[in-house]
Parts: structure tokens; sequence; C-alpha cells
């Protein structure tokens, strides 16, 4: 589940973001400080704990591309993840996560599936799926008191070059990310990457939504965002072994402009064009980067 940028009032999201968390204003003559965020580095076994849950979630989602075809629901995807969850005694993250909109209810849902223009955090329904469609599944579960946390967007049947195309994308930007982290020191390196390979292709990157340091809990220090900005040089993730990020981009056709509907959770692009979201939990490790939400050892 991706970390809304700066939501201060939902608990375990990152805010040190600068001009994303919505801070009082310093008083006249005062000096306003960031503090760098306090990551929490995993050593080896801790890695290896986290491993069993992403291969919990990897084993989610793969049910999930048998469920994906016309005339399918999202609310049966729902289903199968819990079914699966529950055979491994693996505790939901989603199920009842608090609404960062006052008010709203929370989230009521194993998974997040968001169809066409829904970006992110979008509730699964009875609605059955059409030929054409793309449907966004993100999920996450915690096991032996470690989490993970992956997303895929899959398309339903045949679906337009531009929307293939769009699926393409995004996840050759995650598995682009997941590369360079292997060679670059720091985030931003990372993200610029990310943003420039988003935009050579006519797409834009969602910048309202991020991902997350993981661990023990879902949602961790730091914010790891697909794009580079002043916030981020100033307070730079350093790419060391013992870090554990959730990196999930989320790219859209028309526009990086997003609204959160009345249900307090289902985020849409104002354009409503479609979009496209991956997430992969990822460690490094002195060997490289490696990712824990797969299936194949």
């Amino acid at each position: 589940m991706s970390s809304h940028r700066g939501m201060a009032s939902r608990p375990l999201i990152p805010t040190f973001f600068s001009g994303l968390a919505r801070h009082p204003r310093p008083a006249r003559g005062a000096t306003r400080v960031e503090s760098p965020p306090v990551i929490k580095l995993k050593s080896p076994r801790e890695i290896a704990l986290m491993r069993e849950a992403g291969r919990v979630v990897a084993k989610a989602l793969d049910q999930v591309r048998r469920l994906a075809v016309p005339g399918a629901c999202t609310a049966e995807m729902d289903q199968a993840v819990a079914a699966i969850f529950q055979e491994h005694d693996a505790l939901p993250l989603f199920l009842n996560y608090p609404s960062a909109v006052k008010g709203k209810p929370p989230f009521p849902a194993v998974i997040c599936a968001s169809v066409n223009e829904h970006v992110v955090h979008g509730i699964p329904n009875r609605r059955p799926l059409r030929e054409g469609d793309i449907v966004s599944v993100d999920t996450g579960c915690k096991v032996g008191g470690w989490c993970g946390d992956a997303a895929i967007t899959l398309a339903i049947g045949a679906v337009r070059p531009e929307v293939q195309k769009l699926l393409d994308v995004t996840n050759e930007t995650l598995n682009l990310a997941i590369r360079a982290m292997g060679r670059c020191r720091y985030w931003s390196e990372v993200a610029s990457l990310m943003e420039r390979f988003v935009k050579s292709q006519g797409y834009y990157v969602v910048e309202k939504f991020v991902g997350h340091g993981i661990g023990q809990d879902m949602h961790e220090e730091p914010q790891v965002p697909n794009f580079v900005s002043k916030a981020l040089r100033q307070h730079d993730i350093k790419l060391e072994p013992g870090i554990v990020l959730a990196i999930e981009p989320m790219v859209a056709i028309g526009t990086k402009e997003v609204r959160t509907l009345d249900d307090g959770w289902t985020v849409e692009t104002k354009d409503r064009r479609p979009s496209a979201h991956f997430e992969h939990t990822v460690a490094m490790t002195p060997e490289g980067p490696r990712v824990l939400t797969y299936l194949e050892d």
C-alpha cells in the first residue's frame, strides 16, 4: 500500500519531506530544522524472515493473475487472497487500515483493486471486469512479525496498444529501479532514472503517492519517491546493506494530477485516463538488491 506524501494523520506514515507535511509556520526569526528520518536497517536474519512474508504475498498475486479474466470481479480476487493469507497464518496488512480522510471508514478489504483510471487504494467490488480493462492489485501481509508488500497491474483480455505500453513502461520502471540499486549510492540517483525513463516514454509519474520503508510495520521511514525533489535531496536515502524498501512506481497516461473519491480511499487520475502500478519489497544486501516478494528461490 502506497504512502501518501506527508499525510500526518495516518499512523506509521513517514512525514519528513519538507513541504509535504503541513508543519506549523515557525515563529518570526526562528529557523526550522528538518530532522533526517530514522531508518531501521535489517540484519540478514531479519531479511530472511521478511522473505517469508514476501513468498506469501507473491503466492497471493499469482492467484490474482489466474483470476484476471473477463467476467471476473475484484471481490473474488479479494476472497482468494484472504484465503491464501489464512492458509499461511498471515495477517492482512490492509484490512481495517485507517483512512487518511477524516470521518471515513477504515479500508474494508485485504487487497486494493484499482481499475482503469483508478490509481491506488481502490475497494474491491462485484462489478464484472470487461475485455480491455486493466486492474492494479496491491496487497500485503505480516508473517512472524515481518511484513511484505507488492502490487501488479494486469490486462483483462486484449487492451489498446497505448494501455499495454503503459503497463510495460511501469513494470520496466520498477525493474530499472531494482537494477539501478546495485550500482547507485543514493536513492535520488535511482529516482532520477525512473522519472527520466517515464517521461521519455511520454507518460507521467504520479507524485502524490510514494513508496516507503518496510519491516515490522508496513510503513516505516523513509518515504521513497519515484521522482527527484528538493526534499529528497535534503534527506537522501543511502542505499546501504540492511535497508528494505517497498518500491512502487505509479504511472499515468495523461496527467500526474489525482483526486480521492468520496469513499475516502479510491484515488483516480483527474483526467480519468488509465494509470498503472507495480511494486516489490526490495532489500539491499552486501551482494546487491534482493527482491523479497517473488515465488522462486
